[in-house]
């Protein structure tokens, strides 16, 4: 089966997905005015089903405005870690050596090198993937120049679509397996649910196997025969450029600039950091250790490492900074509806509307799929959680449904339209200087091959 770039058999979908990408880029603007229309939409909603009044509405607002501060900066952690870490001399060093693997001749297997390399990553650490794909695939376009370009992008950005919400780096799965996570504050959640119910339960490792594999082997069969496939032009691929760290200066040093670019320092946070991280898991088991804190310790600690120096480590900060800023600035607003949700009815009455449309064998189907349209227009799993939450786990209380399956169906829909939301590929696409466009009618078939598989897993899971 082969991809054309006419008459094909996916062309109805290519021009389906191009039409979508359209309209998203005239109707849906940028993430912080969606944040402000859901807070006007989340008051108005409080006033007509939470039995609030105007000024009670504005203070459970005001209440919650800062009650994610904590989960904020370890959404902010997650990205620039995976930032520092993709941009880092080793992680570069072995993309390098990885590009030389596939057979030019062959250019499936770029394509089954990058989507493998996406999705796999992407479990360990969305943010490493985003960024650490990108960097690959402009490796493997330079050594296979035969390979489709558009369809190696669209392999790299897999991950964010297909795996990173099930895996050790997904916020609903880690925050509540975080202590005194804002859910056991507000008393949502009575305690943490370990990750061996969650990330590293049976159904989830089985679906992302099967999803990797089955999605690996679509994404080669797409591949365009030579005539039509869309090569990189020489004078874009002299515009591709990967961020360089700082080189070290030459010549006497004064002792301020000695201190920066001294390694010892790398070497001894890196290591005090690790030692004190094994002596977490060694107390509290592997299972429980896999939590928002511990997770972005981790990866800070190895950024630190394999950036040596401490200037190089701050310059590639500063770089991964840049990514970062509407986090910071959307969290607060995302809190506020929060505030809505627990300081007034609406959570409860949302709970109710939930139950009333659903069953213990179809909740979380349904949880799955409001999870993947909410997604579309939220396209933030961590603040998507944390006003989705309080009324979809009191839900699954009421109906008698296992929190830690609802916590995996969440998980699951939320990644489930990122492949057709161009929020996430927009730092990728920077890099590679294409169009989200350009990709949208290879994403939009993995979407539908993936969407009913895991509909029909998530009919299914009730019953396991």
């Amino acid at each position: 089966m082969a991809v054309q770039s006419d008459a094909s058999t996916f062309e109805f979908l290519k021009n389906w997905g191009d039409g979508l990408t359209r309209w998203s880029e005239k109707w849906i603007p940028d993430a912080l005015v969606i944040v402000w229309i859901l807070n006007f939409i989340a008051f108005a909603l409080a006033l007509i089903f939470g039995k609030a009044t105007p000024l009670g509405a504005l203070l459970a607002w005001g209440k919650g405005f800062w009650a994610l501060l904590e989960f904020g900066m370890q959404m902010c952690l997650i990205l620039m870690t995976g930032y520092i870490l993709g941009c880092s001399p080793p992680v570069k060093k072995l993309l390098d050596g990885l590009s030389n693997l596939p057979n030019p001749d062959k250019p499936w297997q770029a394509i089954l090198a990058m989507s493998l390399f996406s999705m796999v990553s992407a479990w360990f650490h969305w943010g490493l993937s985003l960024i650490g794909s990108a960097v690959f695939a402009l490796f493997l376009i330079r050594r296979n120049p035969k390979t489709d370009y558009r369809l190696m992008v669209a392999a790299a950005y897999l991950g964010l679509g297909c795996t990173w919400h099930s895996g050790l780096s997904g916020s609903a799965t880690l925050l509540v397996n975080t202590p005194d996570n804002f859910l056991i504050k507000g008393k949502i959640l009575e305690a943490t649910i370990p990750t061996s119910e969650t990330i590293f339960s049976g159904f989830n490792i089985i679906l992302v196997l099967l999803m990797v594999i089955s999605i690996v082997v679509l994404m080669c069969l797409m591949h365009p025969r030579p005539e039509n496939t869309y090569k990189i032009r020489p004078e874009l691929l002299n515009e591709l450029k990967l961020y360089e760290p700082p080189q070290r200066p030459t010549g006497k040093l004064m002792p301020s600039d000695w201190l920066n670019w001294w390694p010892g320092f790398n070497l001894i946070v890196s290591i005090a950091g690790l030692i004190w991280l094994a002596w977490t898991i060694n107390q509290n088991g592997f299972a429980k250790s896999i939590n928002l804190n511990n997770i972005n310790l981790f990866f800070l600690m190895l950024g630190v490492l394999f950036h040596w120096r401490p200037w190089t480590f701050l310059k590639a900060c500063e770089e991964a900074g840049k990514a970062v800023w509407g986090v910071v600035i959307q969290f607060p607003f995302y809190a506020g509806i929060f505030g809505l949700f627990k300081f007034t009815e609406l959570g409860n009455a949302l709970t109710a509307a939930m139950v009333s449309i659903s069953n213990p064998k179809t909740f979380l189907l349904i949880v799955y799929w409001y999870s993947g349209i909410e997604n579309y227009l939220v396209p933030s799993g961590g603040s998507k959680w944390a006003i989705t939450a309080p009324f979809i786990i009191p839900a699954a209380k009421e109906l008698g449904v296992s929190i830690p399956k609802t916590v995996m169906a969440y998980a699951w829909g939320d990644m489930m339209t990122d492949m057709i939301q161009p929020f996430w590929a927009i730092a990728m696409l920077a890099i590679a200087k294409l169009e989200f466009r350009e990709i949208m009618g290879w994403l939009m078939v993995v979407f539908l091959y993936f969407l009913a598989i895991t509909s029909v897993a998530f009919l299914i899971y009730p019953m396991i």
